[in-house]
Parts: C-alpha cells; structure tokens; sequence
C-alpha cells in the first residue's frame, strides 16, 4: 500500500477541509493512472508547517518572507 506525503507551509490560516480532500482526491487520481493500481490502496497524508517550524539556510521561512 503506497503511502504518500505532502508537506507544505501552513500559509493564511492553512488550506481548508476541502482544499485537502481535493489535493487528496487529485494525488490518488494520478497515483492510481500512472501505477494502473487501484486508487482504494493510496493513503495520503498532508502535514503542514507553521512558517516559524520551517528553517532555510538557519533562517525562518517566516523572516525570510518578511523581507
């Protein structure tokens, strides 16, 4: 059973209940095509960050975008 990932930064409050369902349903879609595996297999999974838990070079993604 393929599990996949998302992470992505918690932007404007985040993505909502229905932004995730539709990246979920999408990622499945795609996963189940390009594999011809049955989509009832995929688990998704999406973790977001606070920008000030995302570092770049030391550096918070929250500092940096304030610049």
């Amino acid at each position: 059973m393929p599990v996949i990932n998302v992470k992505m930064t918690k932007e404007d409050g985040g993505a909502t209940k229905e932004q995730k369902e539709e990246l979920a349903k999408g990622i499945t879609e795609l996963f189940s095509k390009i594999f011809s595996r049955p989509s009832s297999n995929a688990v998704v999974l999406i973790e977001e960050f606070d920008t000030d838990n995302y570092f770049i070079g030391a550096k918070s993604i929250t500092e940096i975008r304030k610049k």
